[in-house]
């Protein structure tokens, strides 16, 4: 074993090793570190002890059905001191004199075979920095937070320590993205979730540990528990989104056969976003591309607004003429510019004043809004601990999506907490990600159509979910990033997911590539929503806008019946539609490093080209004892093994049905 040890105060080194039993992976292992490196056992949870000031002997700290026993490895020497609570058999408590407590205890098990620690820190001054690191030497780790270029596993991701809150990439491209959960799974089939009131600080240290820590200065405990498995599948199934959490409900699925074409037009008034709609229409029209939603952004969106002067009472439904026979969305945000008119007049009326996020008011003085920046406007944001604001904002977007004819709600800038970014400390319910979670449960009430653009513990919610904007190449920032997020959000529970639109929406080194156009083509087949910003036949010849039609084809009829199959699963027990290779090969390492293919469900394998110039892969096929069907070819080959240099034409992905 490789401890690390950080140093906090005075807090004397100890060490904290490993039993082991026999493993089919001799490296098992996960690294804690607070002036300690605390090592878990992953098959049987056991806590060796060592402290420099006692002899070499070492006592080991084993989990049972009765409590917490200690039992020593040779020698004769009692219990190791200071334990404060250890009259209570399932708890074991250590402190370093006056700078921080250390409290383990056994948990109930969350399933059969597997055993669960509760950890807690307690610095007993403000000075005290809690920090606990886990190893990622010969261990795989998933979960957490989405970053930018998303890696499958985290071990190639780096971060300094920061909050860990949603945000957004396109404004800070060095924080965490929109979905991210406090839950950290191991190939070792180790889970570490992190209470979710704890004030948390994460770090990523490419391919050494990640770390979690507290605030400096605050004296804030650290709580999470570690949970061991048989597996890494295993572990997921029992603790990732177990079938006791909060109903789930799908989204509307008649999104999931509709192709999303998003309009790019004219946006100076109503009249040329109208012309520029039936333009729009009519081209798809007569490239025979006629069905699906044309998604219409949030300035396009304000302007179509700003013409509707009207009572709601009194509107019709008369725009929804120019996007005919397609289905229209519009885009809002809880975001207002301290130009607009609403926020002029929340100035001088009180009881519109509450409606934006403030800093907390001296007594005797009026609200002062909280300002900050979205789409390079200052603006003010919705209060959504206020019920008269959301009631407002909900009635709003009704009235809007109706007079519009809109069938779909696209909500953007949910993420992130303005406070934070501020340096201004928020009110309790909105610490961490709570503005993210208040506002999507608020917006969950809109309907199964409504599309938002982050998620923090609300996968259970009727939502889509708007995927990051990827950059226009072939890097893990653009289409190779593309599978990690989608293995990524779908772990996290978020499987109605709506990815970029094919060939990325950043300007990239390979804009208008009409290859890297067909390589990301070829991967959205198989998600949720196929989405377009270029139209196939502005980039690209006629035998792309062919293959698209097919593509449009095949995920209508093989990918969303698999979609739906799969989210009744997803519904009942919690498991991802979308799977890692490790899913049917839980014990292979060989899996557990693979970011370039996915599963859906347990049938579908598919194994996109991803590198440009390519036209041969390898290709893992998991499940050892399982036989998989090229669908391409019609041969059968065997699971649990890799199929070299395989190929894969321009015009083919690799899809295997077991």
């Amino acid at each position: 074993t490789m401890p690390l040890s950080r140093h906090t105060g005075q807090i004397p080194e100890s060490n904290w090793t490993l039993g082991f039993r026999e493993m089919t992976e001799p490296w098992k292992g996960a690294v804690g570190c607070l002036g300690v490196a605390v090592f878990f056992a992953m098959t049987i949870g056991i806590i060796s002890w060592q402290a420099l000031e006692q002899s070499p002997e070492e006592w080991v700290l084993r989990g049972r059905d009765g409590g917490m026993l200690w039992e020593r490895r040779r020698g004769a020497l009692p219990p190791p001191p200071r334990d404060h609570c250890w009259h209570d058999g399932r708890q074991f408590c250590y402190s370093w004199e006056e700078d921080a407590e250390l409290r383990l205890s056994l948990e109930p098990p969350a399933a059969p075979g597997t055993e669960c620690y509760g950890v807690r820190w307690t610095p007993l001054r403000p000075d005290v920095t809690l920090k606990d690191c886990f190893s990622m030497a010969n261990v795989s780790w998933y979960g957490g937070p989405s970053i930018r270029a998303q890696r499958w596993p985290l071990n190639g991701a780096e971060s300094p320590a920061q909050p860990f809150v949603s945000g957004d990439l396109g404004a800070n491209p060095d924080g965490f993205g929109p979905v991210l959960d406090r839950y950290f799974l191991g190939s070792t089939g180790v889970t570490v979730t992190v209470a979710p009131d704890v004030p948390l600080l994460l770090s990523l240290e490419s391919h050494r540990h990640f770390c979690l820590e507290t605030p400096a200065g605050r004296a804030e405990p650290l709580r999470y528990q570690i949970c061991i498995g048989t597996d890494v599948a295993a572990a997921h199934r029992h603790m990732g989104n177990p079938p006791a959490g909060p109903a789930r409900t799908r989204p509307d699925t008649a999104l999931l056969g509709s192709p999303l074409w998003r309009y790019r037009g004219p946006e100076g008034s109503a009249a040329k976003i109208k012309r520029g709609l039936r333009s729009l229409v009519r081209r798809l029209k007569r490239h025979g591309l006629q069905e699906g939603v044309v998604a219409l952004g949030e300035r396009g969106t304000a302007v179509l607004a700003a013409a509707e002067r009207v009572p709601a009472e009194r509107r019709k439904r008369q725009d929804l003429a120019p996007v005919e026979p397609l289905q229209l969305s519009i885009t809002l945000s809880p975001y207002a510019s301290i130009t607009s008119p609403l926020f002029l007049q929340s100035l001088h009326q009180r009881e519109v004043a509450g409606y934006w996020l403030s800093r907390q008011p001296r007594p005797g003085s009026s609200l002062i809004p909280l300002l900050t920046t979205w789409k390079g406007q200052l603006c003010a944001r919705l209060n959504v601990t206020s019920e008269a604001a959301l009631a407002w904002y909900l009635a709003r977007a009704r009235s809007l999506r109706h007079a519009l004819g809109a069938t779909f709600v696209i909500f953007e800038g949910v993420e992130g907490n303005s406070f934070l970014e501020q340096g201004v400390p928020p009110p309790s319910e909105l610490a961490g990600d709570g503005y993210t979670r208040v506002l999507a449960a608020a917006l969950a009430t809109l309907g199964n159509g409504t599309i938002v653009s982050a998620g923090a513990s609300s996968s259970h919610l009727p939502l889509f979910i708007q995927m990051t904007p990827l950059r226009s190449d072939w890097s893990h920032a653009g289409l190779k990033g593309l599978i990690p997020s989608v293995l990524h959000y779908s772990l996290l529970g978020y499987n109605f997911f709506i990815p970029d639109t094919v060939g990325g929406s950043l300007a990239g080194d390979s804009t208008g590539d009409p290859e890297l156009f067909v390589r990301w083509l070829q991967v959205v087949t198989f998600l949720p929503v196929m989405a377009f910003g270029s139209p196939p036949w502005l980039c690209c010849d006629s035998w792309v806008l062919n293959l698209t039609h097919q593509c449009i084809q095949r995920h209508r009829d093989f990918v969303v019946p698999l979609l739906l199959k799969y989210s009744q699963e997803w519904q009942s027990l919690g498991h991802p539609i979308f799977r890692p290779a490790w899913w049917l090969s839980p014990t292979d390492p060989t899996a557990f490093t693979i970011e370039d293919e996915f599963l859906i469900g347990d049938e579908v394998l598919v194994a996109p080209i991803t590198e440009k110039g390519q036209t041969r892969r390898d290709v893992f096929l998991p499940g050892e004892g399982h036989l998989w069907l090229d669908t391409n070819s019609a041969r059968v080959f065997d699971g649990g093994t890799i199929l070299r240099n395989y190929s894969a034409s321009l015009a083919e992905v690799p899809v295997f049905v077991k």
